[in-house]
């Protein structure tokens, strides 16, 4: 049921009680019954506080939204076209008194009916004789004032077919060409524009009244170009006033245009959010990065020649090849945790942990994974890996000696620490 049946209903049980109570319940405020919402009119923009980024601006250029002062293309057509006129005023004018005198000396001597279709090209002849300058110029003319102000810039969006523009929007209409800033613009500059042309054109008109007088008694040509020549001077004072309105009129395109695209921290942050990526699914896919370098890296641990320690914070792992490698790599390095990992798969694969603490921290903040040390390091390093590859040929000494002593045929060594040596003596 409706508002309206219910209203019905109550007028249809009648009273005064009733008839109050109707009107309080169903009473339609004037802007209802006119169909306007106050909302139409209210400030929707002011949370908009945050510029437009260049994402933005560049959709909107995408999509044909840019600042363009129509007032502006106008002006910059006009002039152009008026001089065009002035330079083929002469040509066009000899065309056009050639069409004239053809039409009223020949072409009332032929039969329409008969002769229709030479009537007709030759109209067409002269008149692509005296206009195409005009429409030539001015085509140019939209094409340069468009690159003026806007630049180069094809896009078909505008002209496709967008059915959300079939139903109209009252609101957003009223609110943009009666209560804005920019409809309280284009209204006091038309005015504006109005009221100056009519000066011009009462001016000019007024002055010409007694040449305007003469021509009833002149001949019909010099009457033609009088009048044309008056046209072309109010026009061109037309155009003059319209390029002085342009240049104001671009500039607060520009500007309301900027104040359109503003747009809300909300919004910035969205925007932020689906360029950059989310912050959580980006933490996410850093830490599981994170997780392969570092299993990669702890895979690399058995390669190396020697790692460097704090001994509890940092570990360093180096690896060393003089045939192929320049300088000693950082082949996995680690804080903490993936420190202690790095000396425990060390200690199971045999590789040499040596404790330097300065060094240790300083390579690991300055030297990044799978890159050669920096050049500082050389000498602490070449120092650790002499002190690594003689401990190395000591043991291998002290085992190639055990391995010596084990085969038959050969005395063990004496030796005062072994348990037997005593007694052998």
């Amino acid at each position: 049921m409706t508002r309206l049946d219910d209203w019905l209903a109550l007028r249809a049980v009648g009273g005064a009680a009733g008839g109050q109570a109707a009107r309080s319940a169903l009473a339609y405020p004037p802007s209802a019954l006119a169909g306007v919402h106050l909302q139409w009119f209210a400030q929707d923009d002011e949370s908009k506080t945050e510029d437009p980024t260049e994402h933005k601006k560049r959709k909107a250029r995408e999509e044909g939204r840019v600042p363009k002062s129509q007032d502006l293309t106008a002006g910059i057509g006009l002039i152009l076209t008026m001089g065009t006129l002035a330079m083929f005023g002469p040509y066009m004018l000899a065309n056009l008194r050639q069409m004239l005198r053809w039409f009223l000396e020949v072409s009332v001597e032929l039969d329409i009916t008969r002769d229709g279709g030479p009537i007709v090209s030759v109209f067409f002849y002269y008149f692509l004789r005296i206009m195409l300058p005009v429409v030539s110029v001015a085509f140019v003319a939209a094409i340069v004032s468009n690159l003026l102000q806007v630049g180069f810039l094809f896009t078909t969006k505008p002209i496709r077919p967008d059915f959300k523009k079939i139903v109209p929007k009252f609101g957003q209409f009223f609110k943009r060409m009666l209560f804005s800033a920019e409809g309280a613009f284009n209204l006091i500059k038309s005015i504006f524009k109005v009221c100056l042309i009519g000066v011009i054109v009462f001016v000019n008109i007024n002055g010409a009244v007694p040449e305007l007088i003469r021509l009833f008694t002149s001949p019909l040509w010099n009457s033609f170009t009088y009048i044309a020549s008056l046209a072309m001077r109010i026009i061109f004072q037309c155009t003059l006033l319209l390029l002085a309105i342009a240049i104001p009129d671009y500039l607060f395109q520009r500007f309301q245009f900027n104040k359109q695209l503003m747009m809300t921290k909300q919004e910035v942050k969205e925007e932020h959010k689906m360029m950059e990526g989310d912050p959580l699914v980006k933490g996410r896919l850093r830490r599981r990065m994170q997780e392969i370098a570092a299993r990669n890296m702890i895979a690399n641990v058995p390669k190396a020649d020697v790692v460097i320690t704090n001994p509890t914070h940092y570990a360093v792992a180096l690896e060393w090849n003089r045939q192929r490698m320049a300088a000693p790599v950082v082949s996995a390095k680690g804080l903490d945790e993936v420190a202690q990992r790095i000396k425990t798969i060390a200690r199971e694969s045999r590789v040499p942990i040596v404790e330097n603490r300065p060094l240790a921290r300083a390579l690991y903040a300055e030297s990044e994974l799978g890159d050669p040390i920096p050049e500082k390091f050389y000498e602490a390093v070449a120092t650790v890996l002499a002190h690594v590859s003689k401990a190395d040929a000591r043991a291998r000494a002290r085992y190639l000696g055990q391995a010596q002593s084990a085969q038959p045929g050969f005395p063990p060594p004496a030796s005062a620490s072994q348990p037997g040596a005593a007694a052998s003596r």
